[in-house]
């Protein structure tokens, strides 16, 4: 043995600690141990809100009720609370059932350099199981922030070429990891080899969305969120029991770049560049359902005088499904010429939330035949780390020319408190009555102050 190597477990430690993944752990544990950040905090605050806001909206859907049937039958009686449903199940089944419910309408945050959505994955995760441990507020707060940090950063390292679905359900496992780890104050030996079981067991998610292979992306499993915040579970409570993952699982450049992960961690948090969103219906649609209601507004335009519309966007646009003649609500959520028919000839209450009466209109169908998406080369050479479009709505007498701009709720162009808590009465008027909503808006607010219990309560039922 060299002078300069040391005993062979000091030369195991030393090699383990230059893994990424024993980095994020340590860095997770690193938030775990403080109060979070005025500015994370704040966020994190917003993130909740949104997310609640997200979930109780699609809380009576298909999809949502099969996930709660599925947790029920398969996971079997437990304690964690499946939202609005006045139900419980073991953790791994209320986490489905919660995330499903959040991600069911494509009304959940996201981030440009994840192009995903950690939101679903993360709140769902800390709110599920809070209720099981005793934590505190700012537990909670802190465990959001490190799962939007990991989840975020991790996503945005990956190399295209080794991995090339865009889904969240690829990378939303180790934000889950990291949010749940740090809840519970997890040592960061346990969290690393979680991270790595998680990210080996995580979704491939290969065939479906804009980046898969199947052309039929009108389904339920869209990015794969749910089952891939509930493969982090397992991956942590795998880990605490011993089992071994690959820890230089993001050590390999034909699959991630570790040096985007490990860029200003600890002084950048990546909560902070989360985008809301107003509509219920991809990302991607929104800068162009923004420029068409500037338009609309700003020539006072009606339905019946808008011959067609031209959308200049980026390529990825292309790649959703855009059927004109949607037969379920994805569909919808995933089209932008119809969504652009529904902005056009309902407003924008209807696209929030979407419901099932958007469905089987020919009158929509008919507009949407009308909407013509083309690439803009400027746009395209900005994406992703911006969205654009511009829109051009042709009159009988009148061009009008939109500007080019972002949609609504990025950091750029920011929905604030008010803004969220806004969209959050828009969007679940349908389900909550008036006093209700108003406890869940209290009961976020409260964490701010320090108290939890008084929003996990509220969360159990919609009465």
């Amino acid at each position: 043995m060299s002078a300069f190597e040391g005993p062979p477990e000091l030369m195991t430690m030393r090699t383990n600690s230059m893994y990424t993944t024993r980095q994020l752990a340590e860095h997770v544990h690193s938030i775990s141990s403080r109060p979070p950040e005025v500015s994370t905090r704040d966020t994190a605050l917003r993130c909740i809100l949104d997310l609640v806001g997200a979930a109780v909206a699609g809380s009576a859907l298909r999809s949502s009720c099969a996930a709660r049937h599925s947790a029920a039958a398969l996971f079997g009686r437990g304690d964690a609370t499946m939202w609005m449903a006045d139900q419980t199940a073991m953790p791994i089944g209320a986490l489905i059932a919660n995330a499903t419910a959040a991600s069911a309408l494509d009304l959940d945050d996201g981030h440009r350099a994840a192009r995903g959505h950690p939101g679903a994955c993360v709140v769902p995760t800390v709110l599920t199981l809070a209720p099981l441990a005793r934590v505190s507020a700012d537990d909670v707060l802190s465990a959001i922030v490190a799962g939007y940090d990991v989840g975020v950063r991790v996503a945005a390292a990956q190399n295209p070429t080794g991995i090339q679905t865009r889904q969240s359900g690829r990378w939303a496992a180790l934000a889950a990891v990291a949010a749940a780890a740090s809840l519970s104050k997890v040592e960061p030996s346990i969290t690393s080899q979680a991270l790595s079981i998680a990210g080996v067991l995580a979704p491939n998610q290969q065939a479906n969305g804009s980046s898969g292979y199947a052309r039929l992306t009108g389904n339920d499993v869209k990015e794969g969120i749910p089952w891939s915040a509930a493969t982090g579970l397992m991956a942590l409570d795998l880990a605490r029991n011993g089992y071994t993952g690959p820890e230089d699982l993001l050590d390999h450049p034909a699959y991630y770049d570790s040096e985007r992960i490990l860029e200003g961690l600890g002084h950048r948090f990546e909560i902070c560049g989360t985008y809301f969103k107003p509509y219920a219906c991809c990302r991607y649609i929104h800068p162009a359902l923004d420029r068409l209601f500037d338009l609309v507004k700003a020539h006072e335009l009606t339905v019946a005088d808008i011959v067609s519309v031209e959308v200049e966007t980026f390529g990825w646009a292309l790649k959703l499904g855009n059927v004109l003649k949607p037969s379920n609500l994805v569909e919808i959520q995933y089209s932008l010429p119809y969504c652009i028919a529904v902005a056009a000839m309902e407003g924008r209450d209807a696209l929030a939330p979407i419901g099932e009466g958007l469905l089987n209109r020919e009158d929509l169908s008919e507009f949407a035949r009308e909407v013509k998406i083309t690439v803009n080369p400027d746009i395209e050479a900005v994406f992703p780390a911006k969205t654009l479009a511009r829109v051009i709505v042709e009159t009988r007498q009148h061009k009008y020319v939109s500007a080019l701009d972002g949609p609504v709720g990025d950091p750029h162009r920011p929905m604030d408190w008010y803004a969220v808590e806004e969209k959050f009465l828009r969007v679940t008027r349908h389900v909550l009555s008036p006093s209700k909503q108003q406890q869940i808006i209290d009961g976020v607010l409260w964490v701010a102050d320090g108290e939890i219990d008084t929003l996990l309560r509220h969360l159990r039922s919609s009465t």
